[in-house]
């Protein structure tokens, strides 16, 4: 899966206002089998969209069409539980460019900006504010600039802190080994110049 770009998002939001939200609700182990990063959306918080009989259960946010877009507004404490970059791939993989909580489990963060999923951490008083602007109107639009690192609604804004290193890898659309190869003339001139000395 490659890494898309972001720079600036303008879109609807999901709310999914729990707390403690771990990485095996996000993808339950059982499907955990695929050896490529594509196909994880489908079973994006399974358990909780889906009952034993794989019927829908109906007021489950994602299955309420009154709520859609590219962000996912979640509770405190997102992504805690095992390490499995999974949860990244699956929240990538359905659509979400952008997850906006109170607090992250630090494995997921990292996990989220290595697979291009932005991360945007804000205090309890904010993601209640968000929450009850998405609840008096669903068609509320959450505005993300990475570059100047801001979230906004309307004339409401907040800045967030992100790594500068993945800043620079989400703006260009690289992962780790993107960005080496980005380098890879300076490299090769440094290692020309080392077997000339």
């Amino acid at each position: 899966m490659k890494i898309e770009k972001i720079n600036i998002l303008n879109t609807t939001a999901v709310p999914l206002p729990m707390e403690d939200i771990d990485t095996d609700q996000i993808i339950p182990a059982r499907f955990l089998k695929a050896l490529t990063k594509e196909g994880f959306g489908d079973n994006l918080f399974r358990d909780w969209r889906y009952d034993r009989n794989d019927q829908t259960i109906e007021n489950f946010v994602l299955n309420n069409s009154k709520y859609a877009g590219q962000i996912l507004v979640a509770g405190k404490n997102f992504g805690c539980g095992s390490s499995r970059e999974h949860a990244a791939w699956a929240l990538n993989d359905y659509g979400f460019k952008a997850v906006i909580s109170s607090f992250f489990a630090d494995i997921f963060k990292g996990n989220a900006l290595n697979n291009g999923l932005l991360p945007i951490q804000v205090n309890t008083d904010d993601l209640n504010f968000i929450f009850t602007k998405i609840e008096e109107n669903n068609n509320t639009k959450l505005s993300i600039n990475l570059e100047d690192q801001t979230l906004s609604i309307g004339e409401w804004q907040r800045s967030f802190d992100i790594n500068p290193y993945k800043k620079m890898c989400l703006l260009n659309g690289y992962s780790d080994l993107d960005f080496l190869l980005s380098k890879r003339e300076k490299i090769e001139e440094f290692e020309t110049k080392q077997l000339i000395y």
